[in-house]
């Protein structure tokens, strides 16, 4: 798996799971669940439909 997500893309991918999770945890509902796929995302540095449309937010070495 090659990187395709970026620094910025990472940190908001995070802030955006961690708004989910906690949505999810003041409504008591398991769809905060949803919240952990960015946050994966955000950790492995990679994002499968990123890869499918060919995208990359990382910057590249010259």
């Amino acid at each position: 798996m090659k990187c395709n997500v970026g620094k910025t893309d990472r940190i908001v991918r995070v802030l955006i799971g961690l708004i989910v999770i906690a949505v999810g945890a003041y409504f008591k509902s398991w769809w905060g669940a949803i919240g952990l796929l960015p946050i994966i995302t955000a950790a492995l540095g990679w994002c499968p439909p990123y890869a499918l449309f060919g995208i990359s937010t990382c910057k590249t070495k010259d």
